[in-house]
């Protein structure tokens, strides 16, 4: 019982703070919200230390890659793996969404007429150009501005690029190189006093969440979470094991499930990929990947890397699609729910509840719906957003086991016990230090 304890205390009281939260804000409903500041504490520390986390780590990681073939490697292994996996989501989106109509005919007419409703003050038509948002979704007009997290692609590009610099000066770039890891172990260390908040903070945050939604989804939608939901709950557990087998065999879904909770609460309780960085790279590494490989893959999964939110993006189009009677048995119009998902996938950005305007913008404009069914889209972004944001986060520790298992081979797992091993005795030191 004390091993358990002594093993998964970080995760038992973590959960145990998001129970008590979902039921103060069941129970006290919308007065729950003033627990709100208390969350957004953490968060607004959360967000604080995310901007130097994903240029230090990834700079770091990238930069420490001496061998320009390794280095090459896992980049492309990288996005290998996030495009197959993804195209997997998006098939399990389509193959869902296809055999179960989202929209009963009886809610149909009362969910347009709360469209009728909103048309007057969402009619406005926003032109969107593709290129001009490629170039405002990968860049930043002024220095400043990258280091918010409100810019995550373009801090994820400008670190990779550092790190490539730094690796191909080699020795030259070695003083500025010491300077950002112990910049880094310096962050490292700052996210761990952060998150001895964590049981308040997420608590307070997730009470406030459950209490302000947890009631105001309407019956034509609660169909659609429904269904998510189930879809989410059975990717996570039926997909991500399949990975961890794939990647490692048993020992590797062992791993796997023994490490990925404190990930997983994190993602639900905080709604935000970028906010579960810290915890998903404890995850990644404590299951065994490698520093170099963990450190990449998910800071970049981040922003390119989203399987919960691929699926929700073909649940937003099939939705509009089933509300408006549109025939998409084509083969052609099948291929534009593709394409339109995946774009649209790309374009939301790693922040909490409303961070995927544009992305629902581009799907109304490329799928020729009405801008005014905006506040539809927006609604079921809301009310999907916990489980999408934990199919993000895990996919990509899930990922980043596919990543070492191509990059360093079938016995990946024991080439990088040491490293897991290294891990627990710094911890161990630390720990008696502290004492």
């Amino acid at each position: 019982m004390k091993k358990i304890w002594s093993n998964y205390k970080q995760t038992i009281i973590l959960l145990g703070a998001l129970i008590i939260g979902a039921i103060i804000g069941l129970v006290y409903g919308e007065k729950a919200a003033i627990l709100s500041p208390f969350g957004d504490l953490f968060m607004n520390l959360l967000f604080v230390v995310i901007p130097p986390l994903i240029f230090l780590t990834i700079t770091t990681s990238i930069a420490k890659i001496k061998q320009a073939k390794r280095l090459s490697k896992v980049i492309i292994t990288i996005f290998g793996v996030f495009i197959a996996t993804t195209l997997v989501a998006l098939s399990v989106g389509l193959a869902t969404t296809f055999s179960l109509e989202l929209v009963n005919p009886d809610d149909s007419q009362a969910i347009l007429e709360t469209l009728e409703e909103t048309k007057e003050t969402t009619s406005e038509e926003v032109e969107l150009n593709i290129l001009e948002r490629t170039v405002q979704a990968i860049s930043v007009e002024d220095f400043p501005l990258i280091l918010s997290k409100d810019n995550i692609i373009p801090l994820v590009i400008i670190s990779l690029l550092v790190g490539i610099a730094l690796s191909k000066l080699n020795k030259e770039a070695e003083p500025l190189l010491n300077i950002l890891e112990s910049a880094n172990k310096v962050v490292l260390k700052l996210i761990d006093i952060i998150f001895l908040y964590a049981p308040i903070g997420l608590g307070c945050y997730f009470a406030s969440l459950i209490g302000t939604f947890g009631a105001s989804i309407a019956t034509g939608y609660l169909k659609t979470f429904i269904i998510y939901a189930v879809v989410a709950i059975l990717f996570y557990f039926i997909m991500y094991t399949l990975y961890a087998f794939i990647a490692g065999g048993k020992k590797g879904i062992k791993a796997f499930w023994s490490n990925v909770l404190p990930a997983t609460a994190t993602s639900i309780s905080t709604c935000s990929s970028a906010a579960s960085i810290p915890a998903n790279l404890k995850c990644a590494k404590n299951i065994g990947v490698s520093d170099d490989i963990a450190e990449t893959t998910i800071p970049l999964g981040t922003s390119f890397h989203k399987d919960g939110s691929v699926i929700g993006s073909v649940f937003k189009i099939m939705f509009l699609v089933y509300l408006f009677g549109t025939n998409v048995s084509s083969i052609e119009s099948i291929f534009q729910i593709i394409v339109t998902a995946l774009i649209a996938n790309l374009l939301i950005t790693a922040v909490p509840v409303g961070g995927g305007t544009i992305s629902e913008m581009m799907i109304l404009s490329m799928m020729g719906f009405p801008t005014a069914a905006l506040p539809i889209l927006t609604m079921i972004a809301t009310i999907i957003d916990a489980p999408a944001t934990m199919l993000n986060v895990v996919g990509d520790a899930s990922s980043s086991m596919l990543v070492s298992r191509i990059v360093d081979g079938k016995d990946w797992m024991t080439k990088n016990k040491d490293n897991i091993q290294n891990n627990k005795t710094t911890k161990r030191k630390a720990k008696l230090k502290e004492a």
